[in-house]
């Protein structure tokens, strides 16, 4: 099961109070104040983990709670303070705050600390004064954040691939990587974004992402598209994939108008055009002056089934994304 949004609650620990204590010695019934103080609560923590792809473990589990700092002893005997909690989440994680819609963060590598544990309250040994040489009162100990949040996934892939339904991305991936998606001859079969790693010469790969098929009106939430488009944000490259057979001027139309509504920076960034399924046309078609058709685009006949033209297509997408590291 693929899972890219989460909603969950998370509480870090609450801090230990301070100790009301005094020293009891054989001479001294009654010495002076000698409260610890408490312990601080455990920060909740979030962890990139580079073996996570989904955020499939949210699924069943949704409330997080950090442990409380231990309290203050006497003979100034400090409460341990608790250990953090630590959840890993994948790469390209995405923290918002569910209340406000506030990003929190955007996390690519290392950790985040989500919420801060309380601190732990004084022992009545910090507050002795000259005028209160016996103070009989601590300190409690604060409360630990907590909060509600939404947990986005975008994965992080070198180019992504954009198309209409049917238009052959998932042929393509699995023809360019070691991804096996599920391929037939009818819209949406790719209910999930594929990740593939298309592996090139001098030790170099590439990270190619497919994501559900876009329809018209996709930014406004019809068919599968609008769930998966930030799933192309973090790329370098995009590849705009047309079926050659099926309107291709109309189905580019839409893409870019999809594109832009979504996110307008999407447009600036480096792209390929690629007229996809040439084993089914003739040369007429092949020879067609396309650039005059595509004027702002540079434009790539190739056949995902038969494997025409890849090789270079491949190239180009390697020159494109190494260039913009």
């Amino acid at each position: 099961m693929f899972i890219d949004s989460v909603k969950i609650f998370v509480k870090s620990g609450d801090g230990g109070d301070g100790c009301v204590a005094f020293l009891r010695e054989k001479y001294r019934p009654r010495g002076g104040p000698a409260g610890g103080d408490g312990g601080s609560g455990g920060d909740v923590i979030f962890r990139v983990n580079p073996k996570l792809h989904t955020l499939l473990d949210f699924y069943y589990r949704r409330h997080f709670k950090a442990k409380n700092g231990k309290p203050g002893e006497g003979k100034n005997k400090n409460g341990k303070s608790a250990e953090p909690l630590i959840i890993d989440v994948p790469p390209g994680t995405v923290v918002f705050d569910a209340e406000t819609g506030e990003q929190l963060a955007d996390l690519v590598s290392g950790e985040f600390v989500v919420a801060k544990g309380g601190r732990g309250g004084r022992g009545n040994s910090k507050f002795a004064t000259p005028t209160n040489q016996a103070p009989q009162y601590a300190e409690e100990g604060k409360q630990g954040e907590e909060r509600w949040l939404i947990l986005e996934l975008r994965l992080i892939a070198d180019v992504g691939l954009v198309g209409l339904p049917n238009a052959g991305k998932s042929t393509l991936i699995s023809h360019l990587t070691k991804a096996h998606p599920k391929i037939a001859d009818y819209p949406f079969t790719t209910k999930n974004p594929n990740l593939g790693i298309a592996e090139l010469p001098v030790h170099r790969r590439l990270v190619i992402a497919d994501i559900p098929g876009i329809i018209e009106g996709a930014h406004k939430g019809k068919g599968l598209g609008l769930d998966f488009l930030r799933h192309i944000s973090r790329t370098k490259v995009l590849v705009i994939l047309l079926d050659i057979l099926d309107e291709p001027e109309k189905a580019y139309r839409i893409l870019i108008e999809e594109l832009s509504n979504y996110d307008k920076s999407l447009l600036d960034r480096p792209r390929i055009l690629a007229l996809n399924k040439i084993d089914a046309v003739g040369e007429d078609v092949k020879s067609k002056d396309w650039k005059k058709v595509f004027p702002d685009e540079e434009i790539f006949l190739i056949s995902a089934v038969t494997g025409e033209n890849l090789d270079v297509f491949t190239e180009r997408l390697a020159e494109l994304v190494f260039n913009n590291q």
